[in-house]
């Protein structure tokens, strides 16, 4: 499933608040980005058509019905196939090339690549 940016602004709102209602989408939505009524509950509707919010009464009340981690990786492997040429390495030394870290972000670093090779074993 292909979320455009203007969905996941949707999605964003019912995975950090949980289920709302559709008005109270385009009201935070509104807020943070200054997006009317109507442009909200037609990317709600498109939501629910690609079957990532389900609907239900009263009130349109709204349901994500994918986790925001498989987004996260399903972007991410879309962006290491058509930037990196698939490979995942060269993503993260460009990722580790824009800025300096901390030796506590190392150390953070070298725990998830070391708890990621341990996987399978």
């Amino acid at each position: 499933m292909k979320l455009f940016d203007s969905e996941l602004k949707v999605m964003g709102v019912l995975w950090r608040e949980g289920d709302c209602t559709a008005k109270h989408i385009s009201d935070v939505l509104k807020a943070e980005v200054g997006w009317n009524m109507n442009t909200t509950y037609t990317l709600v509707k498109r939501c629910i058509g690609k079957g990532a919010i389900e609907r239900s009464e009263p009130h349109f009340m709204c349901h994500a019905l994918v986790a925001k981690e498989a987004v996260q990786e399903a972007e991410t492997n879309e962006l290491i196939d058509k930037i990196y040429d698939g490979s995942a390495d060269q993503l993260f030394a460009a990722l580790l090339g824009r800025k300096k870290l901390s030796a506590e972000q190392i150390e953070q670093l070298k725990q998830i690549v070391g708890d990621w090779n341990g996987v399978g074993e």
